[in-house]
């Protein structure tokens, strides 16, 4: 099993807690960047540790403070080899940490590097759906919205071949739409995460969330479909192999 989306640099026991991972299944993971030190830690994290790589980028949060020396520098750190996508970025007109112009033209810019590196592109938006879309529509590399949780994009991903990436939060009690939206995803499109330390599934909430528990998301969203899940297991592994490589 993967998790496609962690942040391993937020927790103070990372190692521990990938040795919980891989004794519950979890032999893959997804280190992601949100900034250039977080993306540095996740590299880190790639060379220590077996079945880590990374997805780096600059966090819509930041896109008041970044700069361009910041790009070059990620840039070139996505030239390294357990480097497989860039992210996550997007927009973020939720919590609004930065002026919407300076996310949109980050968002931009890391689209293009996606695009001149051929990496696919992993994609935070919340609050901002249709500029969301906007930007995205002509985007000619893998895109995943990643912790999906507007039904509103459903058919933008479903139109453009997006790849839904799911979190703990598809387990709450409340929410059914997500659920709904989570049936209706194309096998073949079809991801898993944690987004730890954040979002905890609902059997362990309350508690800081880690790689090991995406086996609850994964619970959650075989019963949504209806299928095995065994056979989900093996559906998003295939999905994140030909998305992140082998």
């Amino acid at each position: 099993m993967i998790d496609t989306h962690a942040h391993l640099d937020a927790l103070d026991d990372a190692a521990e807690a990938l040795a919980r991972a891989r004794a519950a299944g979890v032999t893959r993971v997804v280190a992601v960047g949100s900034g250039i030190q977080s993306c540095r830690a996740s590299l880190a994290f790639a060379d220590r540790e077996a079945g880590v790589v990374a997805a780096l980028g600059i966090h819509p949060h930041q896109a008041g403070e970044a700069t361009e020396d910041d790009l070059d520098e990620l840039r070139a750190l996505l030239a390294h080899p357990s480097a497989v996508a860039v992210g996550e970025t997007g927009l973020d007109h939720f919590r609004d940490s930065a002026p919407r112009n300076r996310q949109a033209e980050l968002f931009h810019d890391q689209a293009a590097l996606a695009e001149e590196l051929g990496k696919p592109l992993v994609v935070h938006t919340r609050a901002a759906d249709e500029d969301t879309v906007v930007v995205l529509a002509d985007v000619e590399v893998p895109v995943v919205l990643h912790c999906f949780s507007s039904s509103a994009l459903l058919e933008p991903a479903l139109e453009h071949g997006w790849y839904v990436s799911f979190a703990g939060n598809v387990t709450y009690p409340k929410a059914a739409e997500l659920r709904w939206s989570a049936a209706r995803v194309p096998a073949e499109r079809l991801l898993a995460e944690t987004d730890c330390p954040y979002l905890s599934p609902q059997p362990v909430r309350g508690t800081r969330n880690e790689p090991a528990h995406v086996v609850h998301t994964l619970a959650a969203l075989a019963e949504a479909r209806g299928v095995a899940r065994d056979e989900l297991e093996m559906q998003i592994d295939a999905n994140a192999a030909a998305l992140f490589g082998p």
